[in-house]
């Protein structure tokens, strides 16, 4: 489990396809001491889980190696990840932490697209758009995770919903970089997800 509280910027290093391309191997320098990065754990990249199979250091820089499946390439960004995209990076919540954010599975859902964006004085105001599956799971108010980050929903209009990023979150993730026509992970808040089964069973 994590909280969508990024901790470090990774980037790709290196990345070999695998099973006739229906997996890739990723490697991912980041800032984390690598000492702490046991084989086996689990680190969210863009808000996918993925399982750690190696890890070293290189030229005074950490490095871990995960492997992403077909259905992770798939369903998520991971499609598009090539050698030098940056990923926010969570590692798994561990007992007694600070939850900061909300609950997140580190299973995405989905993509949404990013509709438009609008810079405000330090801060930045993106509209997306995503699937009606989806969508019935987003409220106004409501939490989100996208691109691994724990965000809370301002608006929401049939498909397409907004948020608003603050200055902080700007300088320690990759979203400054988002612009018209990305595409970024989305996981749906669990306890919306639990809710509307419960209704759907009445």
């Amino acid at each position: 489990m994590f909280t969508g509280i990024v901790t470090d910027i990774g980037e790709i290093v290196s990345l070999t396809p695998r099973t006739e391309g229906k997996l890739h191997r990723l490697r991912i320098a980041c800032g984390y001491d690598q000492s702490t990065i046991a084989d086996g754990a689990s680190i969210a990249n863009n808000g996918v889980c993925l399982t750690v199979v190696q890890s070293g250091t290189a030229d005074g820089k950490t490095w871990f190696e995960v492997d992403a499946a077909a259905e992770t390439l798939a369903l998520t960004t991971a499609k598009h990840w090539r050698v030098g995209t940056k990923l926010n990076l969570e590692r798994a919540l561990k007992i007694g932490d600070e939850l900061g954010g909300h609950i997140v599975s580190g299973h995405v859902d989905g993509i949404a697209t990013i509709v438009s964006r609008e810079n405000l004085p330090d801060m930045a105001r993106f509209v997306f758009k995503t699937t009606r599956e989806l969508a019935r799971f987003i409220a106004t108010k409501g939490s989100i995770t996208l691109d691994g980050v724990s965000l809370t929903v301002n608006t929401v209009d049939e498909l397409t919903f907004s948020v608003l990023i603050i200055p902080h979150t700007l300088s320690v993730t990759t979203l400054s970089s988002w612009q018209e026509g990305s595409e970024v992970n989305i996981e749906v808040d669990l306890m919306a997800r639990y809710a509307a089964r419960l209704t759907e069973m009445k």
